[in-house]
């Protein structure tokens, strides 16, 4: 059941995130990445809403809270769990394990991506 419903989340999350990239482009051309720019900001304000809610006036059921943050938002953006991850760091007083979680989520990221580009380019 918990699968389930994380699948179900993430579908919804996922058709949320290409109705944002369509209207992004139409809007504002393709020339820079409105789309996800705006998935992660908006991603990242719902997770803090969500995480707050459920912090501050009562933990939801196990159910809600994979369904909404992990299915949902995550279909929808990982951005906004990896902005989670650090403010809770950084509201534990851990401002350099939050910096290193940043600096090396980027980079790492960066470097992946482009490490796999540069290794299809080989191989191709």
């Amino acid at each position: 059941m918990i699968y389930l419903l994380v699948f179900l989340g993430g579908g919804i999350g996922s058709m949320l995130r290409h109705a944002v990239n369509v209207a992004a482009v139409r809007l504002g051309g393709a020339g820079f990445p409105f789309g996800t720019l705006a998935v992660n900001i908006t991603g990242s304000v719902v997770m803090g809403l969500l995480a707050g809610y459920f912090a501050f006036k009562g933990a939801p059921t196990q159910h809600w809270r994979l369904f909404l943050m992990t299915g949902v938002l995550g279909g929808y953006t990982t951005f906004s769990a990896f902005s989670l991850d650090t403010i809770v760091l950084y509201e534990r007083g851990e401002w350099g394990l939050a910096a290193l979680y940043v600096l090396a989520s980027v980079g790492a990221s960066l470097g992946g991506l482009f490490g796999g580009l540069l290794l299809m380019r080989q191989i191709t």
